[in-house]
C-alpha cells in the first residue's frame, strides 16, 4: 500500500490553508465585532439611566452636599460612557486602507505633477 501522496504545492501557497487563516481571522473579526456591539448595548442602556438619575437630582429644589458630590460623580461617569461611546466611531485601525490609500494616490499625483512641470517647463 502506497503512503498518501502529500501536495505538490508548498504549505504557503496551499490555497486551502490561506482560506482557512482568512475564515479563522474573519470569525476572530466577527466575535470582536459581536463584543464591541455588546458593550456598545450596555454603555447606551447605563448612559441613559444615569442621564436619567441626574435629572432627578436637578430638578430637586435642595441641593444639599450629598446631591451636589452626586451630580459631580454622575457627570464623571457620563463623560467616561460618552468617551467610550464615541471610541467606537473612531479607530486606528480603521484609518489603515484610507491612510494608505492617499499615500499612494497622493504620492502620484505629485510624482505625475513633477513629470509634467519637467516637460512644460
Amino acid at each position: 500500500m502506497k503512503p498518501p501522496k502529500k501536495s505538490s504545492q508548498p504549505p504557503e501557497n496551499n490555497p486551502e490553508a490561506d482560506f482557512a487563516e482568512e475564515l479563522a481571522q474573519v470569525e476572530r473579526s466577527l466575535f470582536a465585532l459581536k463584543q464591541r456591539y455588546d458593550q456598545v448595548t450596555r454603555d447606551r442602556t447605563q448612559q441613559a439611566q444615569w442621564q436619567q438619575r441626574r435629572q432627578e437630582l436637578e430638578q430637586n429644589k435642595y441641593q444639599t452636599p450629598e446631591i451636589k458630590a452626586e451630580l459631580r460623580q454622575i457627570k464623571q461617569q457620563l463623560e467616561m460612557l460618552e468617551l467610550n461611546l464615541e471610541s467606537q466611531l473612531f479607530s486606528w485601525r480603521s484609518l489603515k486602507k484610507p491612510f494608505w490609500q492617499a499615500v499612494r494616490f497622493g504620492g502620484m499625483g505629485v510624482i505625475i505633477g513633477w513629470i509634467l512641470k519637467s516637460c512644460a517647463g
